[in-house]
């Protein structure tokens, strides 16, 4: 069940079966080193934090701006409406995706605080266990045509959702250790109608192959993308 809280210029969306703490401190760096919860982090666009909650792992990311804007104004957005902002719009979207049945991660929690016209915003999301994403299992190895299809087949159930995922590459497709294929990073995707939006996703995946194979040397070769284009045509 998704509860909010409101409180002057924060608003907070929780669902009350994933998080037993309080909702206030779900994105509180400090709450969570104080109570030994801390697991690990990871280095993007700014640090996204691992943490063991009482019910689930989770991954806790502060929303930040990226390119040349993204150096004079790191982290604050115009604000139009609470529902609106960044991660209320992920939060969600994440819900519609899970209920289709798509793999994706749970969403645990959004915050937003308004600053006067602006926002600054969080979300609380599930860590996916035991999964690693393609680029980081083809610098090791090739994939398999069975583990192709299989991602293939989780973009055409996104798909079939009307989700377009606007950043999909090969950093944003996982595979846990039972096979299992997850799809992350929806920010500023969104539900959309009809379908020739659908091609441009898969093609802008195609180019992501091509660019690690040529920034990393992957084991990748370009026929192998017909495997995922069987499962996905399925």
């Amino acid at each position: 069940m998704v509860r909010q809280l409101t409180k002057d210029n924060l608003r907070i969306w929780y669902d009350a079966e994933l998080l037993s703490e309080p909702a206030e401190h779900a994105f509180d760096i400090d709450f969570w080193q104080q109570n030994g919860a801390v697991i690990g982090s990871a280095q993007g666009r700014g640090t996204t934090w691992f943490i063991q909650t009482q019910t689930i792992q989770a991954a806790l990311r502060h929303y930040r701006r990226g390119g040349l804007f993204g150096k004079i104004v790191s982290d604050q957005y115009w604000f139009t409406g609470w529902e609106k902002t960044r991660s209320y719009a992920e939060f969600t979207l994440l819900q519609t995706l899970a209920k289709a049945g798509v793999h994706v991660p749970r969403p645990i929690a959004a915050r937003v605080e308004r600053c006067g016209l602006a926002y600054r915003t969080d979300l609380l999301s599930e860590k996916i266990a035991d999964a690693k994403d393609l680029v980081s299992l083809l610098e090791a190895e090739s994939l398999t045509k069975e583990q192709y299809y299989a991602v293939g087949r989780e973009i055409a159930k996104m798909h079939q959702a009307q989700v377009n995922h606007t950043d999909l590459n090969i950093h944003n497709l996982l595979l846990d250790t039972s096979g299992q294929v997850w799809i992350i990073d929806f920010d500023k995707c969104y539900q959309q109608a009809g379908s020739d939006w659908q091609q441009h996703n898969l093609d802008r995946l195609l180019r992501s192959f091509r660019k690690e194979l040529n920034k990393r040397s992957i084991h990748w070769q370009e026929d192998e993308f017909q495997h995922l284009l069987a499962g996905y045509n399925q």
